[in-house]
């Protein structure tokens, strides 16, 4: 997986991927997403909604199987990604219908902030693990 295509980068959900190319799907995200916005509000009408909507299911379905591939990287499950997206979205959400939203809301941080390491700067397991070889070669002797 050392030479990954773009396709099997963004849209498979197997193997391991380092923090590199992790990145690397991060700032393609960012910039579909920017040009999505462009063209959302250069479209007539619905039409550019319409486009935006199909950019942005593409972007989160991608967005989770490199996420998943980046949590096999570390030896752990993609379940994890439930974590990391799921968990400060309830978090926040029950914040706003309680007395205590300072501490849900500092909860839901620390999940995301959690996630954001684990996922985009924590080194990978040296050599092969469960999920595959390591995506950088020779580091299992560095």
């Amino acid at each position: 997986m050392n030479n990954i295509d773009l396709p099997s980068l963004l849209f498979t959900f197997d193997g391991r991927i380092n923090r590199a190319k992790y990145w690397l799907a991060v700032v393609i995200y960012f910039v579909v997403l920017l040009i999505a916005a462009g063209l959302m509000f250069a479209l007539p009408g619905m039409i550019g909604i319409i486009l935006m909507g199909i950019i942005y299911l593409a972007v989160l379905v991608s967005g989770i199987a490199v996420g998943i591939k980046r949590l096999h990287d570390c030896d752990k499950s993609g379940w994890w990604l439930l974590v990391f997206y799921v968990v400060p979205s309830v978090l926040s959400a029950a914040a706003t219908n309680m007395d205590a939203s300072i501490v849900l809301n500092l909860a839901s941080l620390a999940v995301t902030i959690w996630g954001i390491v684990q996922l985009g700067f924590l080194r990978g397991t040296l050599g092969a693990n469960r999920f595959g070889p390591d995506p950088i070669p020779g580091a299992a002797t560095a």
